[in-house]
């Protein structure tokens, strides 16, 4: 029996040799080529990202696939989106990444794609269904395994399709994690000059956690930019499907933000296109959206989720708060934090190009006071239950709506308060945001009051004073 903890909402996670196994791995492997098979599909590509764990584990899941009868086209050590990039040029609709993303190096996971769709949800639970209940024989004829070096074709796409306007100056941060193979080298094929922090692959991550997502991974990035000529940041996470973005004096332009850059960009091509966005984001990306001349589309947090959701609703654009932007424009509607690089230094390049200053561009995107994530710990499994106690008890004053269609986002006319339990780390994750710092304040007391009625032992990621 597998650990039924590594089964994530949108991908399988869990830490090396204690929940996730090389054996777990290979009856995943042998399950994900059986529902491979199922679809009338032969062919998989597998990646891994930079994690000292990633050769053992992707050498069992190619066991597993080959087990199957499934051929698995190897591309070795690569960035997450140049796995879903490769299912589509090679034309296999199916691979898997080796991947623990941002989590601690401890951790590792699988990130599946079958048949052109992530699996998550009740796909990723009928999978531990199957090997509980008994994987069948392998097949007669094993599957071939095959390496492939896609780095050449996948830069060649994107810089045959992005131009920029003029040279750019650009700082990059790479945590140490595997874009740091390729991202540098890409944005010197745009014309960009590139000074390096942290490119080096180590799946130790020595000098810092690869999230974006989180300020403190963002000083040395901020250092750089102040000490330097380069003119933006950008950072990657551990496998480079998001991107966090910081201006030359030293200003986080979180995601939610960026997007009013993207959408505004998409929605000149897409006019009266829905934008998705997460429960995460900024009040001021729907308004930002409707100016722009789209439809604002609230939705669940989660890659495959957003996923399945730009495919239902045939949006050009969606993004989350985290860093995970998926363009459907000129792309195929996965996340890839390189490619939204690309797309960001082409729109900063176009301004400059007509003289504007790209700190002050950037600087002078619709803001309000507000939160990062903030997170509260939890044993594993807590969250959810916390949540949804949360949604049975929690009061709230003078709001104008609730939603909770992924956790309690409590809108007010001055400002909205977020709670939702992670999928992929046992933390409940905050976010909070206000006209002013008196609003904020008091949304945080109200957030406060009604999480500590349903658990009075939470630690809170912020101060209340009176």
């Amino acid at each position: 029996m597998l650990s039924p903890s590594i089964f994530k909402a949108y991908d399988i996670r869990g830490i090396v040799d204690d929940t996730l196994t090389t054996t777990a791995v290979r009856s995943i492997g042998q399950a994900i080529g059986n529902r491979i098979l199922s679809k009338n599909l032969s062919e998989c590509i597998v990646g891994r990202d930079g994690r000292l764990s990633g050769p053992a584990l992707s050498n069992s899941l190619i066991q597993g696939l080959t087990a199957a009868g499934v051929n698995v086209i190897d591309i070795g050590m690569v960035a997450t989106p140049m796995v879903y990039w490769a299912t589509h040029a090679l034309k296999t609709a199916c691979g898997v990444m080796v991947t623990g993303s941002h989590n601690p190096p401890e951790y590792n996971g699988l990130k599946m794609m079958i048949a052109g769709e992530a699996l998550w949800g009740e796909e990723i639970l009928n999978l531990r269904d199957q090997i509980n209940n008994g994987l069948p024989s392998p097949a007669q004829i094993a599957g071939k395994v095959s390496q492939q070096n896609i780095e050449a074709a996948y830069f060649k796409r994107i810089t045959s399709d992005i131009k920029l306007s003029t040279p750019l100056k650009v700082a990059v941060d790479c945590g140490n994690g595997s874009p740091g193979a390729f991202a540098p080298a890409l944005l010197r094929q745009l014309g960009c000059e590139v000074t390096e922090l942290f490119c080096e692959v180590d799946g130790s991550f020595p000098n810092h956690h690869p999230d974006p997502a989180q300020p403190e991974n963002l000083e040395d990035l901020k250092h750089c930019l102040s000490s330097t000529d380069a003119e933006i940041g950008l950072a990657f996470d551990g496998d480079g499907d998001r991107l966090g973005v910081v201006t030359k004096d030293g200003q986080i332009i979180w995601p939610d933000r960026q997007m009013m850059l993207y959408a505004q960009d998409v929605l000149s091509r897409n006019a009266g296109a829905p934008i998705i966005f997460d429960v995460k984001c900024t009040r001021l990306l729907a308004q930002a959206i409707r100016k722009a001349g789209g439809t604002p589309l609230i939705w669940k947090t989660g890659h495959s989720l957003i996923k399945a959701k730009l495919k239902e609703t045939g949006a050009p654009l969606a993004g989350e708060m985290s860093g995970h932007i998926f363009f459907k424009d000129r792309w195929y509607g996965f996340d890839d934090g390189l490619y939204t690089a690309a797309r960001l230094l082409e729109i900063l390049s176009r301004f400059k190009a007509q003289g504007e200053d790209i700190n002050r561009l950037l600087n002078t995107l619709p803001n309000s006071p507000s939160t990062p994530e903030l997170h509260i710990p939890c044993a594993e499994g807590e969250a959810h239950e916390i949540i949804d106690k949360l949604k049975e008890q929690a009061q709230f004053e003078h709001i104008t709506s609730m939603l909770t269609i992924d956790g309690l986002r409590v809108e007010w006319a001055d400002g909205f308060g977020l709670a939702r339990a992670s999928n992929t780390t046992p933390v409940i994750v905050l976010r909070f945001e206000a006209d002013n710092s008196e609003a904020l304040h008091r949304i945080q007391k109200d957030f406060a009051f009604n999480l500590l009625a349903v658990k009075p032992d939470a630690v809170l990621p912020f101060t209340l004073s009176a």
